[in-house]
């Protein structure tokens, strides 16, 4: 297993070995004590499972509120998304900063996002299966976002913002500035 720190603080993309021939691959997506043994020490309590059938689709940018944030563990187990982070811990050297990332069944990667990011992803192909551990039970008083489009963070999607398919409430999150934000950066 290989962790891979990113340029947002506290971001790590996990590659698993991953063992193939002729017939197709096997590969240990998670396992409790190599995580531990690589400093991953979540306690990751529910696997959840969505499915997006249309190239376009945004899911985002999401998160839960402190007293049931999660931290989550994204894959891919078919089609190929485009991942975007943003960090929203005030104090944080990487504050306000958003990064993206390919994740999909050919590369096998896997997205550790701490407690205090929004996240969110758009579907590159049609019919997107996404996993995802989670530390955390959902909770609706909890549940938030932030606006996809917020011109002060500048994410710059894969296609044209015209083009996104969205839940009605994936289009009506406030901006960073505008959101009441209780995250707060701790120093490890």
């Amino acid at each position: 297993m290989n962790v891979l720190t990113t340029t947002l603080q506290d971001v790590k993309m996990i590659e698993t070995d991953v063992f193939g021939d002729h017939r197709g691959f096997f590969t240990e997506n998670y396992t409790k004590e190599k995580f531990f043994e690589a400093g991953i020490e979540v306690d990751f309590i529910q696997d959840n499972h969505s499915l997006s059938v249309e190239p376009g689709v945004l899911r985002g940018l999401h998160f839960q509120t402190p007293g049931k944030s999660q931290t989550k563990m994204i894959r891919v187990t078919t089609g190929v998304i485009y991942d975007v982070l943003v960090d929203i811990r005030v104090g944080s050297p990487t504050y306000g900063k958003w990064e993206g990332y390919i994740l999909s069944e050919y590369n096998h990667r896997q997205l550790l996002i701490p407690k205090g990011f929004a996240h969110g992803f758009v579907t590159l192909t049609p019919n997107c299966n996404v996993e995802y551990k989670v530390d955390e039970y959902f909770s609706k008083e909890h549940d938030g976002g932030i606006a996809f489009d917020d011109p002060a963070i500048g994410i710059v999607w894969p296609m044209p913002i015209d083009q996104l398919i969205l839940s009605e409430k994936d289009q009506n999150h406030p901006t960073l500035e505008a959101f009441d934000n209780p995250f707060v950066w701790e120093e490890k």
